[in-house]
């Protein structure tokens, strides 16, 4: 299934197919799975750019598992031949081509088009191991304040991803009615989420792209009541790109997006504080005067999105230590 869409903010339609595209015949709460199958629960979205190794190990992956969850694939407009791999050599997997490269954001679309109560995202380079989407529909079906389910990332041979070790600690403690550790936070490849739950705070925002962009919707989730939770007997695996870049890089992203979201959630004496600090650090530092060009040049349309959280959402925030 290969669609090509034009995106304007955050809505998406369809487009005039391009060359070899081909339009969507199916209603749209079709769930691409045979008719004598249960009615799927999950579906898998995958954003991707210009990863098509890792994605085709992704996707092999994916179509084997059991009962074959739906899946979607949002290329954010690759040019090393992604779109046709898919189409080619994944035909079950519904694939959409954006026109410009849209971050994090593009999951959105994905999982807007989905048609199951929850969406389980993965990267390029990583999936869900056997059973484990069987193991989250299940928790969040008894769990109806569940609204992100954070797996255990392993990265093979037995490791633990630094991020399932600290969430492990459980520094928020344990709420009756989840199913594990509360927790603040999500990585992408990890997370299984309550479709209309996620939708409705406006999922992964475009202003922040990429590198730390699941900060928001998760501070908006858990203001707005819903339970965000680890839960390490569902595992995702994550083989790390080797196209991910320099990682003094990644890391000033992060450090970007999460000023950013300080500005745009938390007090203006904290956002204020942390940029004079990237200021001075500017001074001298090169990366740090980019990071620092970078937020400046987005702070406007930060400030219009600013809704501060009440103070014992940033008193969280503090015990574990994020957005600092």
């Amino acid at each position: 299934m290969f669609e090509v869409f034009a995106v304007a903010a955050d809505t998406w339609s369809p487009a005039t197919p391009g060359p070899g595209a081909v339009t969507d015949p199916t209603p749209a709460d079709d769930t691409r799975r045979p008719t004598a199958r249960a009615p799927a629960r999950v579906t898998v979205v995958v954003a991707t750019w210009n990863r098509r190794r890792e994605l085709e190990r992704t996707l092999a992956r994916l179509r084997a598992l059991p009962k074959r969850p739906p899946v979607i694939v949002v290329d954010n407009a690759s040019s090393d031949g992604t779109a046709d791999l898919v189409a080619t050599g994944f035909p079950d997997v519904r694939l959409v081509v954006l026109p410009a490269n849209r971050g994090g954001a593009a999951r959105n679309i994905g999982v807007r088009l989905a048609r199951t109560p929850y969406v389980a995202f993965s990267d390029d380079d990583s999936w869900w191991e056997p059973r484990a989407l069987h193991a989250a529909v299940r928790a969040l079906d008894r769990h109806p304040r569940l609204a992100v389910l954070v797996a255990r990332i392993d990265l093979g041979d037995g490791r633990l991803d630094h991020v399932s070790r600290k969430m492990a600690q459980g520094a928020l403690g344990r709420e009756p009615d989840l199913p594990g550790p509360s927790v603040l936070l999500f990585p992408a490849c990890a997370a299984v989420v309550r479709r209309d739950a996620f939708l409705d705070v406006g999922g992964f925002d475009e202003l922040l792209f990429f590198g730390g962009e699941e900060s928001l919707p998760a501070l908006d989730l858990a203001v707005s009541g819903w339970g965000l939770a680890y839960v390490p007997e569902v595992t995702a695996r994550h083989a790390p790109s080797g196209l991910r870049g320099d990682s003094a890089r990644r890391l000033a992203l992060h450090r970007r997006n999460d000023l950013l979201v300080t500005w745009m959630r938390l007090s203006a004496g904290r956002a204020l504080r942390r940029t004079g600090a990237l200021a001075i650090e500017a001074l001298r530092d090169p990366l740090a005067r980019d990071t620092l060009r970078q937020v400046l040049l987005r702070l406007p349309a930060a400030l219009a999105r600013r809704r501060r959280v009440p103070r014992a959402w940033e008193r969280r925030l503090e015990v574990l230590h994020e957005l600092e």
